[in-house]
């Protein structure tokens, strides 16, 4: 055999190489993950310092939350096509280099115009984020480790956000806003390093036709399987994929599945989840703590709680089923709101009652990552065929963004108008409406094939019957 032909036909990677290639795509994607919570969580403390330097209005501050929530939607509906035109790691880099650089100038902002446009575009890398590190991570991965890679991505998520509020916690002594929100820009340039090592998915080079590169990849991660064979599985669902267009979901038969999906997503947010992570040194003020030390100590340990339910609910989703997690979720929430109503009715808080306000929001918090925060993408992507997956999951999440966008505007200036009280009540409202709804609406898909699950919605929101079987004819009697 000559030289070439050697070179021709590289001896594939060891199992041991190709395992730590598989993982180091889930690391990488997760590290994206912890930025982005943090970047989302970090102006909740920020908040309180730059609002005193720039002396912003109640409207101002929403605005602040609001702009990056604008940015998001727009970056989320422009990611899908990024990622398929310059590539699933092109799309990761193009992530990490903006957040380096957007969160680096928003740290070194001289007023509240420059931040608002550095966070606008911030805001625009997120949302191509949201889209892309899932995608790349569940695309990258061997079948034996997605789904738990693409559960550490969302952990990690929350993670990110723990971990702001311990810094923000770390620097309120000395009112360090600058800091608070500069500091992510040093994990997002070194993740770039990782990135560039990289390769691109399998599933994107052969939507490229690059199939050999491909058949690389795919051996380069998995080193169970048949290389040429999975490719050969990808082109065949990729030539499934192809028509899926938002009108087919206003059309029979996956307009209620649209439906479900897209009011899952409006009430995710609306029910105010993000009102705690952007403003919750505020509320605990409003509750009657006192002092930074509490004020941004409390919420890490109700963001510690979020985790631990997050993790807790990947690992009995398909012991229990979707709905008793959904639902169990959804109803909590409303309970621990009802509980805030009547804490914040009581007017003027000390004692007891304070703590009880706290432990009202660790519950409320922690139940929306339990129930919500959990199941949304398990619904999107159980609720449509192929040709349709990626595109009532835009939908969903632009929903979800627009949700967002009105609880970051709104509700300081709801907050300072209303007051607490009737606030949290009508988030209350909201959360009950969101169980009604999801009471009626969520099928319970556990251990259901996808076909199973498409059936449902071909069949009106009902599963099918299956055929009787046939009666077993009888045998001819034997003659005398």
């Amino acid at each position: 055999m000559s030289i070439a032909t050697l070179s021709e036909t590289p001896q594939p990677p060891s199992p041991r190489t190709s395992r730590r290639t598989g993982r180091l795509f889930a690391l990488t994607g997760a590290v994206v993950g912890v930025i982005y919570g943090y970047d989302t969580g970090s102006i909740s403390g920020a908040l309180v310092f730059l609002s005193k330097d720039f002396r912003l209005t109640e409207a101002e501050k929403g605005l602040v939350n609001s702009i990056l929530v604008c940015g998001s939607i727009i970056g989320a509906l422009i990611g899908g096509k990024l990622a398929d035109l310059l590539g699933r790691k092109a799309a990761m880099l193009i992530v990490a280099g903006s957040y380096a650089i957007f969160v680096a100038l928003s740290a070194l902002s001289p007023d509240v115009v420059v931040l608002d446009v550095v966070r606008f575009l911030l805001g625009v890398a997120i949302g191509i984020s949201i889209v892309a590190a899932p995608l790349y991570i569940a695309e990258s991965t061997p079948a034996r480790i997605r789904g738990a890679s693409v559960a550490t991505y969302q952990v990690a998520t929350v993670a990110g956000i723990v971990i702001t509020y311990f810094v923000n916690w770390g620097l309120s002594g000395g009112g360090h806003w600058r800091w608070m929100l500069g500091l992510s820009a040093i994990p997002a340039a070194l993740v770039m390093i990782p990135l560039f090592r990289l390769p691109d998915t399998p599933r994107w080079y052969v939507l490229k036709g690059r199939t050999e590169q491909a058949v690389e990849v795919m051996a380069a991660t998995d080193p169970d399987v048949d290389a040429r064979a999975e490719v050969a599985a990808v082109s065949a669902a990729l030539a499934g994929e192809s028509g899926g267009t938002g009108r087919s979901l206003l059309r029979k038969p996956y307009a209620r599945a649209a439906l479900f999906v897209v009011g899952l997503g409006f009430f995710c947010q609306i029910t105010g989840i993000n009102a705690v992570t952007y403003y919750s040194p505020q509320i605990f003020e409003e509750m009657g703590f006192t002092g930074n030390g509490q004020n941004f100590l409390l919420p890490s340990f109700v963001q510690l709680a979020s985790l631990a339910a997050t993790v807790l609910a990947i690992l009995i989703i398909d012991r229990l089923g979707r709905r008793v997690v959904l639902l169990s979720g959804i109803g909590t929430m409303v309970t621990m709101l009802a509980v805030l109503t009547v804490v914040f009715g009581m007017g003027d808080l000390h004692g007891t009652t304070t703590w009880v306000g706290f432990g009202a929001i660790l519950l409320f918090t922690a139940a929306f990552n339990f129930g919500f925060g959990s199941l949304i993408w398990v619904y999107a992507s159980e609720a449509f065929p192929a040709q349709l997956r990626s595109t009532g999951a835009s939908v969903m999440l632009t929903a979800d963004l627009v949700a967002n966008l009105l609880i970051a505007q709104f509700f300081p200036s709801l907050m300072a108008w209303a007051g607490a009280a009737w606030t949290f009540a009508g988030l209350g409202v909201l959360a009950l409406c969101a169980l009604v709804f999801a009471s009626v609406t969520a099928p319970e898909t556990k251990g259901r094939q996808l076909e199973e699950i498409q059936g449902y919605w071909r069949n009106g929101g009902r599963w099918p019957t299956p055929d009787p079987a046939p009666a077993p004819t009888a045998a001819p009697e034997a003659a005398l």
